[in-house]
């Protein structure tokens, strides 16, 4: 059965993941660093607490994704929305920050499930329009991020965080409805799922395409959560831009990378992945090369919306680039392990910011993100040069 174009089974588990990633950064901002302080954590603790679920998908990413190759994919996408939705209520009994790490901990396992084997399970739906299916779930994830503060936010003028959690954790039982009517087809190649770990991680490190994708999506987490982590202390402080211009930076950003990511998707399907892939690398990196030379909000606005549509013209298509090279026997292995290093991404470029901010300005530091970026396309340009020749 398909609607609009597509296999139902699209809609269900895109409406699930829309659900669980908007309940799930609910819990996040601007709930838990607030969260956190009312227990009496310090600075460094609230960012300990903020951050501690990335390591979760860093390290268990890969084996869930294994184990859905194994096993189908529905079964633990059930298992992951059994632990979005049990997991908030228990934030009422924590009373020290030491226990809201912990939980954080065992929280982050939701997503480290969840993100690997949904993308799998979208994946091998079939070749056809599969980038362009790629970049509809990922809408999923982004309207998540748009909404959830402003929901949160308003949750708590009226409640306490506690209890705000306790509603985080009625609504994500909302997303058992579509994912039990999907559907768990048996797959060809399910009689190799009994490969053990160390055998699957071998097969993926051993695959071309996840060395280049994994290459190119690191590039791209480490350059924008650089960005990310330091433009507010910038724009604030250093070029006196006010705060409501910070977020809706961030705003634009976000709502333009998930408006573009469908045409991404289609782009990739019809043009190849290698085109639309090098086209969103070099909007980014003269996106991220002008954020230090703006002067005004509207300027500012014009740069986050270039980092929009670079990552709406990449993402869709390395993960299509990703999923057509990839043997299905290890496809949910693979998605983990890419996951992986999309989280480690996302924690080297902050830290490496850090450093950098240590000894050179903010420019400096915009500059050096858009040459990293420009020197990953240029050596993605060359290999995609290189294997055209070889074939």
């Amino acid at each position: 059965m398909r609607l609009l174009g597509f296999p139902v089974d699209l809609w269900r588990i895109t409406g699930a993941d829309f659900i669980v990633r908007t309940t799930y950064q609910m819990g996040k901002t601007p709930l838990l660093p607030l969260y956190a302080a009312a227990l009496g954590a310090s600075d460094l603790m609230i960012g300990q607490v903020v951050a501690i679920s990335t390591l979760t998908g860093l390290l268990l990413k890969p084996l869930f994704g294994l184990l859905s190759d194994r096993s189908g994919r529905r079964v633990w996408l059930l298992v992951s929305l059994g632990l979005f939705a049990f997991t908030p209520f228990l934030y009422r009994f924590v009373e020290t920050p030491e226990q809201l790490f912990a939980l954080r901990l065992f929280h982050g396992t939701a997503t480290a499930i969840f993100g690997p084997v949904g993308l799998a399970y979208v994946a091998e739906m079939g070749t056809e329009r599969r980038a362009e299916r790629l970049g509809l779930f990922g809408m999923a994830r982004i309207g998540g991020s748009l909404l959830a503060p402003i929901i949160a936010a308003l949750l708590l003028i009226r409640f306490p965080p506690e209890q705000v959690f306790t509603i985080i954790g009625f609504a994500s039982c909302l997303a058992f409805l579509p994912v039990i009517g999907m559907a768990d087809k048996p797959m060809a190649t399910r009689q190799h799922f009994g490969t053990d770990l160390a055998e699957a991680v071998r097969a993926v490190m051993a695959s071309r395409a996840f060395r280049l994708v994994a290459a190119l999506e690191m590039a791209v987490y480490i350059a924008t959560y650089a960005i990310k982590a330091f433009l507010p202390i910038y724009a604030l402080k250093a070029a006196g831009f006010d705060l409501l211009e910070v977020g809706v930076f961030f705003s634009a950003q976000e709502l333009v990378h998930l408006l573009t990511r469908p045409f991404g998707g289609r782009l990739a399907d019809r043009l190849g992945c290698e085109a639309p892939i090098m086209a969103g690398f070099l909007v980014l990196a003269a996106s991220l090369m002008a954020l230090g030379h703006v002067e005004s909000g509207f300027l500012l606005v014009m740069v986050a919306a270039g980092i929009g549509v670079g990552l709406g013209l990449i993402l869709p298509a390395t993960l299509s680039l990703f999923s057509t090279e990839m043997p299905a026997a290890n496809l949910g292995a693979g998605m983990g392990a890419l996951g992986a290093l999309r989280n480690l991404g996302k924690v080297v470029g902050p830290v490496a910011a850090g450093v950098i901010l240590a000894h050179a300005s903010y420019s400096m530091l915009f500059s050096l993100c858009a040459l990293f970026i420009l020197a990953t396309v240029s050596a993605f340009a060359a290999i995609t040069l290189y294997r055209r020749r070889l074939a």
